[in-house]
C-alpha cells in the first residue's frame, strides 16, 4: 500500500466533520468520503445550543459535562481555521401561563439550575412587540453554531489538502483485512461510518425537522427566544424560526403544513408584521432512546451517529470518546453503545 491511514470517515455531516477535526487535532491520518445528499439535516440544522428541555426545565442528558467540552471546542476550532460561525448567544424562555413561572422558579432552585437558569431584566424584550404576559427566565450558557458555515470551511481546507473525495462509498468497497480495512487501495486501521439518517442501523429513527427564516422589520435582538419554536437572530432583522417534528415521510422536503405551523407559533409572541424569506428541511439522525449511537460494529469498523437535536451539543464529547477508544483501547461508556441492550424495542 501507498499510504496507511488510521481511518476513513464515511460521512461529512456534523459528526463527521466534527470527528474528522478531532482525530487531525490528535495527529491521525484520515481520508473522508461525502457526499450531500437530499434531506441532509446539517445543511439544514438550527444550529441551537441549549443544555436545557425547555419543556420540563431540566438539563439534558449530561449536559454540565458536555457544555464546557463544546465551547471550548468549537471556539477553539474557529479561532484555529479562521471560521466566524460559534456565536455565545443567551435563551430567553417566554412564560405563556402562571404554571411556567412556578416551573421555572422551581427548577431555578435545584443544584442544576443555580448554574444553568436566571431569572434577569433583559430590556430587548421590552421594545415592543414579543408578547410575554408571565414574564421570562434566561438560559446564559448557550449558543448557536453557524453549521452550514462550519462545512463548507472545512470543506475547502479538506480538499486543499487531499483528504476529502466527493462521493459516496458503498459497503462494499470497503474491504476488511487482517490490518484494517481496505479502501480505494489504501490501508486503514478503522472504517467510521457517519451517514447520520441515511445509515441502517438498529435504533435509529429518522426524524424530519424545518425551519423557516423571516425578516422582521424594527426587531432587533442579540439573544435566542423561546416560546414553542425558538427564535434565532441571524444579523439584520433576519431570524430562524424553528423547529419541527415529523417522523413519517421524511425525506419528502418542505412543507406548507410545517411552514403553516411555525409561522402560527411565531404569531403567538411575536405582534409585528413579518416576511418569510426561506424554508429549509432536514432529517435527524436519531436513536430511539435519545442517546448517541458510537462503537465498533465488526472487525475494523465503527459507528457515530444517533445525535439527533442536540447533535452541536452532543458531537464533541461523542467524538473525543469514540477516539479515546478506538485509538488508546479506553472502555466505551454503555450508555451510548451501538448494541446497548433494548436500544433497538424502545419506542
Amino acid at each position: 500500500m501507498e499510504q496507511r491511514l488510521d481511518a476513513v470517515i464515511i460521512g461529512r455531516g456534523l459528526a463527521g466533520a466534527v470527528l474528522t477535526e478531532t482525530l487531525r487535532q490528535r495527529g491521525l491520518r484520515v481520508r473522508v468520503y461525502d457526499a450531500k445528499r437530499p434531506g441532509n439535516a446539517s445543511l439544514a440544522a438550527g444550529g441551537v445550543v441549549n443544555p436545557v428541555v425547555l419543556r420540563r426545565d431540566v438539563p439534558s442528558w449530561r449536559a454540565l459535562e458536555l457544555l464546557p467540552l463544546a465551547e471550548r471546542f468549537y471556539s477553539e476550532w474557529s479561532a484555529r481555521a479562521g471560521w466566524q460561525g460559534w456565536h455565545q448567544l443567551p435563551l430567553v424562555k417566554l412564560f405563556p401561563t402562571p404554571k411556567e413561572v412556578d416551573q421555572w422558579t422551581r427548577a431555578m432552585d435545584t443544584d442544576a439550575g443555580r448554574v444553568l437558569l436566571q431569572q434577569v431584566p433583559e430590556p430587548e424584550l421590552e421594545q415592543g412587540g414579543l408578547v410575554h404576559p408571565h414574564g421570562y427566565g434566561t438560559v446564559p450558557r448557550c449558543a448557536w453554531l453557524n453549521v452550514p458555515a462550519m462545512l463548507e470551511a472545512q470543506r475547502s481546507a479538506l480538499l486543499n489538502e487531499g483528504v476529502l473525495v466527493e462521493r459516496m462509498l458503498e459497503q462494499d468497497a470497503v474491504r476488511i483485512t487482517p490490518e484494517g480495512v481496505e479502501v480505494d487501495g489504501l490501508q486503514a486501521r478503522w472504517c467510521i461510518r457517519c451517514d447520520g439518517p441515511f445509515a441502517s442501523l438498529a435504533g435509529l429513527i429518522p426524524v424530519k425537522g424545518e425551519t423557516v427564516v423571516v425578516h422582521i422589520p424594527g426587531l432587533h435582538l442579540s439573544r435566542m427566544v423561546h416560546r414553542g419554536v425558538f427564535l434565532l437572530p441571524l444579523g439584520d432583522e433576519r431570524y430562524r424560526v424553528g423547529s419541527t417534528f415529523a417522523w413519517d415521510d421524511v425525506f419528502s422536503g418542505p412543507s406548507e403544513a410545517a411552514r403553516a405551523w411555525l409561522l402560527e407559533r411565531l404569531r403567538n409572541f411575536v405582534h409585528r408584521p413579518f416576511e418569510v424569506e426561506e424554508q429549509r428541511a432536514g432529517v435527524r439522525p436519531t436513536a430511539r432512546d435519545r442517546r448517541p449511537i458510537i462503537g465498533v460494529t465488526g472487525p475494523g469498523q465503527a459507528v457515530l451517529n444517533g445525535l439527533g437535536s442536540r447533535g452541536v451539543l452532543l458531537a464533541p464529547w461523542c467524538a473525543a470518546h469514540l477516539a479515546d477508544h478506538l485509538f488508546a483501547g479506553a472502555p466505551l461508556d454503555p450508555e451510548v453503545a451501538w448494541d446497548r441492550s433494548g436500544l433497538s424495542e424502545l419506542s
